[in-house]
């Protein structure tokens, strides 16, 4: 007789929460499994990076946050984000048939405009806690200002619907891979694809200041800026672009 296959890591839904990285994190500390998913149909307080929120309408994205207990020295923890943004593109592709782009630090671009964001945010007691926030635009028809002038949606760039549970079970299913990767081989084969995803490497961009050619990504994911005089290592920041300069990518 088969044995019955063993349940995977759980799935909370909801429908109305201030975020689902606040659930997901109140979930870890009571003891949440690795690979927990939190999804909800809309957030009144959603997060994005550097404190700024994350406007949705409800129903019409992917909000997702997963627990994560990396098996990575503290070192690697930073590369988790850039396996996260290279899972939310593969899953954009086999779900979507969209061909993004990866900004960085760490936003999922199509035609140059935002479709999909990330968070990851860390809890380093009494052992390494992630929860990787994903956001994407998904039903949008339209967005009001100034949202209307860099966001796109699924439907905007492909004219038709994809539901939230295909995008979020192809996403779950590279976020595997790339982890399993991230954890079993290292940092070098996420860099590597994060890399052929880019459209910030040769791009003259400015970062708080910094002005150069980005040139490519560290192996911590900090940003490589050759500003004329060295190349410069940028691990946070807002990231303005103008032209392309070169078509490199590492």
């Amino acid at each position: 007789m088969t044995a019955p296959p063993r349940p995977g890591p759980p799935v909370v839904r909801l429908d109305t929460v201030e975020s689902t990285q606040a659930v997901a994190l109140a979930l870890a500390a009571e003891g949440a499994p690795d690979r927990t998913v939190v999804v909800a149909d809309h957030q009144t307080a959603g997060r994005g990076r550097r404190g700024r929120a994350w406007a949705d309408a409800p129903g019409a994205s992917l909000l997702a946050s997963i627990v994560v207990r990396p098996r990575l020295p503290l070192a690697r923890l930073a590369a988790v984000s850039l396996a996260s943004a290279v899972a939310v593109a593969e899953a954009l592709a086999a779900a979507a048939g969209l061909a993004p782009r990866l900004k960085w630090p760490n936003d999922v671009l199509v035609g140059g405009r935002k479709l999909a964001g990330i968070l990851v945010e860390s809890r380093l007691t009494p052992a390494p806690l992630l929860v990787v926030g994903v956001g994407v635009n998904l039903h949008q028809a339209s967005f009001a200002p100034p949202l209307d002038a860099g966001a796109t949606s699924v439907r905007i760039e492909t004219g038709r619907s994809v539901e939230r549970d295909t995008l979020l079970a192809a996403l779950l299913e590279a976020f595997d891979v790339w982890r399993a990767r991230l954890e079993g081989e290292g940092v070098g084969p996420v860099r590597a694809r994060w890399l052929a995803l880019a459209d910030t490497v040769g791009r003259r961009v400015t970062v708080d200041g910094l002005e150069g050619t980005a040139v490519g990504l560290d192996a911590d994911g900090a940003l490589l800026v050759d500003d004329g005089a060295a190349v410069r290592r940028v691990m946070a920041g807002e990231i303005t672009e103008s032209g392309v300069t070169h078509a490199a990518r590492r």
